[in-house]
């Protein structure tokens, strides 16, 4: 078992889904975690489940468009806990059109929730990161949610790819940044195939199949180990990479796609 004892995490857009599982496997595993999402309800009924698991959690509303909700989602998690040592940045959504049906509005908001919050979230919780990872055995750790398609194309979500791939790119930069200046931060990405979750069935209808139970088992078979992911399976590579038994791993990409990259 990764261990978290004595980690403070903040994770975004984690009321439900990756961002909630991984919220409670950090909390098995003795870390303090803190959320942040715009689904108030969905995320303070998250950190009840986590309180009542005997678990110490924190939500905080966060539009991660939004530099100020940023600084003062992390004023409040570094008060309430006494700094951060993992950044989680886990807020996306998936709009699939093709380039000519895309409107500048589409590409707004993929680049606002998709690019521009890895950004905000970066800059604003570097600080509290360095100080506590100035004194830990294997530094702080940022993990980057990205996508199979930010390292291959998608013919069916070109801008989504688009998004996917900065971030793939600005993972490995904000790494070797943190290593240029001495700064004990890991940044990492991970890579996920399609996933049981509400924003999977969105990849899942995109495929156009009337069938939806059709197009499901499609999917699934599109992945080589013969069916989709879970929210758990990503959830459990988020914990690696935020715990010290990745300490040598900076700049990297874990994908759990059940091989479908490997075609």
């Amino acid at each position: 078992m990764n261990r978290l004892d004595g980690k403070i995490a903040f994770l975004s857009g984690a009321a439900r889904g990756i961002g909630a599982e991984t919220a409670r496997l950090m909390v098995e595993a003795g870390g303090r975690v803190a959320i942040g999402d715009v689904l108030d309800e969905r995320g303070r009924e998250t950190v009840r489940g986590l309180e009542a698991a005997g678990g110490e959690a924190l939500y905080v509303h966060l539009d991660v468009t939004r530099a100020d909700d940023w600084a003062a989602a992390i004023a409040v998690v570094t008060a309430r806990f006494g700094g951060l040592d993992i950044l989680v940045n886990n807020a996306g959504v998936f709009i699939a059109k093709g380039i000519e049906e895309s409107t500048a509005a589409d590409w707004e908001r993929l680049c606002g929730v998709n690019l521009t919050a890895v950004f905000l979230g970066t800059r604003a919780a570097l600080p509290a990161l360095r100080e506590r990872g100035a004194t830990s055995a294997q530094g702080s750790a940022i993990v980057n949610l990205s996508s199979i398609v930010g390292l291959v194309g998608s013919a069916r979500a070109p801008l989504y790819s688009l998004t996917k791939g900065g971030v793939t790119l600005f993972t490995k930069s904000t790494a070797l940044e943190c290593a240029r200046k001495g700064y004990r931060i890991r940044a990492n990405s991970i890579h996920p195939g399609i996933i049981d979750t509400e924003m999977g069935a969105q990849a899942i209808a995109a495929r156009g199949e009337s069938d939806i139970a059709a197009a499901r088992a499609q999917a699934g078979a599109a992945h080589p180990i013969g069916r989709l992911g879970t929210a758990a399976d990503v959830a459990k590579g988020i914990l690696f990479l935020a715990s010290d038994d990745a300490g040598f791993m900076t700049g990297s990409s874990l994908v759990l796609d059940g091989g479908w990259t490997a075609q």
